[in-house]
């Protein structure tokens, strides 16, 4: 018998009959003598409802009441869980993230969790029940409801996993692992038997979409194993995901590459003829930074005559607004030559531990795009990751290429 935490995402929980569904999969596994605590979403669609309701009577609604708002989607997903979970004869109590309660910082629409009181599950566990907490929701040390931000469900399943020692944290999506690529990019993508946490941190960082970043951070600072299934299956499918696990697993698949992640998310900014002198970076990114726009890539070319051009990407929604603080506060500023945009790049990122102990992968895979004819604008790396940025156009031709070229349609051996 194991102790193991099932999170449903939105499209499990889309509707009745879906939670009807995800009822009888958990009865399965409680049937198999599995302790369980569950962690659904919110129905798909419906925190972007109650939001847009919140913005319909208020342009820029405060963040308290904004959690107050969205907390209410979880909260009646728990509910109808457990009534389904008992209409199959199983004994099933609901929880919201106060009820537990999960205490978060009071960064409201992103709060960090800090502790979980685990007592009550453990009492209603001991007792036959299936525990469903809401997730994406806490509570603050002033008694505010909170809200963790997008993908915050995910946060939940992780962290109850984390302060109850749960076996495994199981995250069931409408996709049933993770793949080398994404399969609508490139049909030959293979799904991966085990990944480690730090591939998976930077895959999901990078853009892949199967888990939030947040969550993956968390497992692999405590240690929880993941796995992704699909809520879609089989209840006796042999299927069994894909586990996130720790490097020295010793069945874990030796290939020199995971994976391949990329976002369409990105602009790149460049500011032209900047002269090359100590704190020049500062006060090019300085000001971008007070707009709290996040920056990605960063690349300073070699300085020429005492002048250099410095570029740098952030996501796309803050393009024009970067753009604008460029123009208006950075170039008078520093007195450039010029500012420029461009808001149709992408970014393609070859992600694997084994790129630590072998040469030549960035190489590789500038041949392969050369090859293509693919232009790479910018160039980033890290122990186990290689990114380049490319014109949006070339991005799936890329991909497709590089997945061919490192033979990640292959089985390692």
């Amino acid at each position: 018998m194991a102790l193991i935490v099932q999170k449903y995402g939105g499209t499990s929980m889309g509707s009745p009959e879906r939670i009807r569904e995800v009822a009888k999969r958990i009865a399965h596994y409680h049937s198999q003598g599995h302790q369980l605590i569950v962690v659904p979403s919110a129905m798909s669609g419906e925190t972007n409802r109650l939001l847009g309701l919140a913005r319909q009577l208020n342009a820029e609604p405060d963040g308290r009441e904004l959690d107050v708002i969205a907390a209410t989607g979880e909260q009646v997903s728990v509910g109808l869980l457990a009534l389904a979970i008992q209409n199959l004869g199983i004994k099933a109590k609901s929880y919201t993230g106060w009820q537990v309660k999960v205490l978060t910082d009071s960064a409201f629409t992103k709060a960090r969790i800090l502790s979980i009181d685990d007592a009550n599950i453990r009492k209603d566990l001991a007792e036959g029940n299936v525990v469903v907490v809401a997730g994406f929701q806490g509570i603050d040390e002033h008694g505010n409801i909170t809200t963790l931000g997008r993908g915050g469900s995910d946060t939940t399943g992780v962290a109850m996993a984390a302060a109850l020692k749960a076996d495994e944290c199981q995250i069931f999506t409408d996709v049933d692992g993770v793949y080398t690529t994404d399969p609508r990019v490139v049909p030959e993508a293979r799904k991966l038997e085990q990944i480690t946490f730090e591939e998976m941190f930077e895959l999901a960082s990078q853009g892949s979409k199967v888990l939030q970043i947040r969550s993956v951070e968390f497992a692999g600072k405590y240690k929880v194993k993941l796995r992704v299934l699909s809520s879609f299956t089989e209840f006796d499918s042999q299927d069994r995901g894909t586990l996130i696990t720790y490097e020295e697993d010793e069945n874990m698949e030796q290939a020199i590459i995971s994976g391949i992640a990329f976002n369409r998310d990105e602009a790149k900014l460049t500011v032209a003829g900047v002269p090359d002198r100590p704190g020049i970076a500062f006060s090019i990114l300085g000001p971008i930074a007070e707009a709290n726009i996040d920056i990605d890539v960063i690349i300073q070319n070699t300085s020429f005559e005492g002048l250099t051009d410095f570029s740098f990407t952030v996501h796309r929604n803050d393009y024009a607004k970067a753009l604008a603080i460029l123009n208006d506060k950075v170039k008078p500023l520093i007195d450039a030559r010029s500012v420029a945009g461009d808001n149709k790049i992408a970014k393609i990122s070859l992600v694997g531990i084994g790129m630590r102990s072998h040469v030549g992968i960035a190489a590789k895979m500038f041949e392969t795009l050369a090859h293509e004819n693919v232009n790479i604008q910018m160039i980033s790396t890290s122990e186990i990751k290689t990114s380049v940025v490319v014109d949006e156009k070339y991005m799936e031709l890329a991909v497709r290429a590089l997945h061919t070229a490192f033979e990640l349609d292959k089985v390692p051996t």
